[in-house]
């Protein structure tokens, strides 16, 4: 119980009674001081002095005599000194008489006194007396005591009250830094909520609460503080209070500057906090121990930690110890613990579970875990369900969880219901779809999203070599976000835009990077630029490479080119090679090329 005074001017009397922990630091010089207060203070109090009394009695229960103090605060009480009242309630208290401490509390609290009525709401509370606590603590924040209006508000929360926001800012104001910093947390959950007459006024005020509660040395504010200050991008900041807070002994935010340090590139001072977080039981920063070993290449370091994330109650290290298995190829050890995950609701062990069951055959087995997966939330899972209902041409449903899958913004599951949108002729609907996948870093959506605009625009008038480059289209942009990223029929296509502006060595790069990656039409074109260019014996080795792989009119090319040399033998096999190839056109073609070759070569 919080040993108080009558008003704020008892500290120069010496009556206001300080909680231990609040005592200020004295010297040699002020225990002498207070030694001769103490005499004269003594000698005023034998000689009736209630005042007296009281204040010694005060100065003796801070001082934690109470032997001494009970007689001085009795004589002063009885003299009808309420601070003198209210110390004594305390006095009993802390003898473990609770009882006869009230009495007095509730004869200080009549008499005025805010702290008594405070003291006094606070037993009727721990006896389960609702209304009188009510009653008494009401008393006491009416008459401005900070403790007093913390207590109310916090009796009013825990029946739902409405007033207990008023009792909480009145705390606050005040200086109570848990006052401000639940006041804070009230704040914060209503703007969270998209509260109309909140949103980001009721953010910013949480955060002005925040930094009060945490000025004061409130650690938990402190790290909430950090997490604002982090997500908005002020990592500097973030980092001092995350760093206070770790230094007053909040796992959590020791944890938290970790990450800030990891990502700053100080993996070693990241670690350093991660040790004293773990330490202390946060599972989060064994994890990060576990992948920061495992990263080093270290996983019998990676696994103890891990193990200490499970040990802590974080569902995330049965998960990582799976992948852990899972890459060494322990796969039975990596199913266990990716179970155990899954039961306990991780929703990623269930999807890593499920493809784990789908590529060990076990399809059946599978599905129920991608579904938990999914209906958890698990975007992945939910793309997975649509490949796993696609496999077995169940189209509709596949498309389904394609659709909630990209809904939640997964790139690859966006592509496929593009595509089933553009097979059903919704071109409108697949242009969104596929905006969403190239958006996302979808090569292939990037390649589809370009080929449905270029396939809207009107023809363009032939370009000759020299001629000034156009501005790009945005079909021609989009081509080129797939080409970077290695498509190779976008990289044919870029370099064909590029010949037809006149840009031949920009096409020449393109067709030579989709050639190089294996694609025989890139071949095949990057040998006709050669060969106009020049170039012929290196456009040779380029249509080789596309007719080795099945071009039809490179075969052509070559057997015309070796028809020119007159390689007539080399000429022919070649055109044999065009003429099973094709297509029709090019078989015809390469079919009379032969006959004039046989006929050559019997003559």
């Amino acid at each position: 119980m919080d040993v108080m005074g009558d008003k704020a001017t008892l500290f120069e009397s010496g009556r206001f009674v300080q909680p231990y922990d609040a005592e200020p630091a004295r010297d040699e010089l002020a225990d002498m001081g207070e030694a001769g207060e103490e005499t004269r203070l003594a000698l005023a109090a034998q000689s009736g002095d209630a005042e007296a009394a009281s204040v010694l009695g005060a100065m003796l229960l801070r001082r934690g005599d109470l032997d001494g103090a009970e007689p001085h605060l009795r004589a002063a009480t009885a003299a009808g000194d309420r601070a003198a009242a209210n110390n004594l309630g305390v006095l009993l208290h802390q003898r473990g008489y609770p009882e006869e401490a009230a009495g007095w509390w509730r004869i200080a609290a009549v008499a005025g006194s805010a702290a008594a009525a405070h003291a006094l709401g606070r037993h009727h509370r721990e006896r389960g007396d609702e209304p009188a606590a009510e009653y008494w603590l009401r008393q006491s924040a009416e008459q401005g005591h900070v403790l007093g209006a913390y207590a109310l508000a916090d009796l009013l929360e825990h029946r739902g009250d409405v007033g207990a926001e008023h009792w909480m800012r009145a705390a606050a104001e005040r200086g109570h830094r848990e006052a401000a910093y639940r006041l804070a947390r009230a704040l914060d959950r209503a703007a969270g909520h998209g509260e109309e007459a909140g949103g980001d006024s009721g953010a910013a005020e949480a955060e002005q609460w925040y930094r009060q509660a945490a000025a004061r040395g409130h650690r938990r504010a402190a790290l909430q503080l950090g997490a604002i200050l982090e997500k908005r991008g002020e990592l500097k900041e973030a980092g001092r209070w995350y760093l206070t807070s770790a230094k007053d002994g909040e796992p959590r935010a020791a944890c938290a500057l970790g990450f800030l340090l990891r990502d700053a590139g100080d993996s070693e001072s990241a670690a350093v906090w991660w040790l004293r977080a773990a330490q202390d039981g946060d599972g989060n920063a064994a994890n990060a121990l576990g992948a920061l070993h495992a990263e080093r290449g270290e996983p019998q370091t990676a696994e103890r930690w891990y193990r200490a994330a499970l040990a802590a109650g974080d569902d995330n290290g049965a998960y990582n110890l799976g992948l852990l298995c899972a890459e060494q190829g322990r796969t039975a050890q990596a199913e266990q613990w990716y179970r155990r995950a899954a039961y306990a609701g991780h929703r990623e062990a269930a999807n890593a579970l499920a493809i784990l069951l789908l590529q060990n055959g076990d399809t059946s087995g599978a599905e129920p875990w991608f579904s938990k997966a999914a209906e958890a939330g698990s975007v992945d899972a939910a793309f997975n369900l649509g490949i796993l209902y696609a496999g077995r041409g169940e189209e509709e449903m596949a498309l389904r969880w394609y659709e909630r899958a990209a809904a939640a913004g997964h790139a690859e599951a966006a592509l496929q219901v593009g595509i089933a949108r553009l097979r059903e002729g919704d071109e409108q609907e697949a242009e969104r779809h596929l905006r969403c996948a190239a958006g996302g870093g979808s090569a292939e959506g990037a390649y589809r999203l370009a080929a449905l605009l270029d396939a809207r625009r009107p023809p363009e008038p032939a370009h000759e070599l020299g001629e000034i480059v156009q501005e790009k289209t945005e079909c021609e942009e989009w081509y080129e976000r797939a080409a970077s990223q290695g498509h190779r029929r976008a990289q044919v296509r870029v370099g064909m835009l590029a010949a037809a502006r006149g840009d031949v060595v920009e096409a020449a790069r393109w067709y030579r990077a989709a050639a190089e990656a294996g694609s025989r039409n890139g071949a095949f074109n990057l040998g006709l630029l050669l060969a106009r260019e020049g170039s012929e014996p290196e456009a040779a080795v380029w249509w080789a490479r596309a007719a080795d792989a099945g071009h039809g009119r490179a075969a052509l090319r070559l057997a015309l080119v070796y028809a020119r040399r007159g390689e007539l033998a080399e000429g022919q096999r070649w055109a044999d090679r065009a003429v099973a190839l094709g297509p029709a056109e090019v078989s015809e073609r390469a079919g009379r090329l032969r006959d004039a070759l046989r006929e050559e070569l019997s003559a």
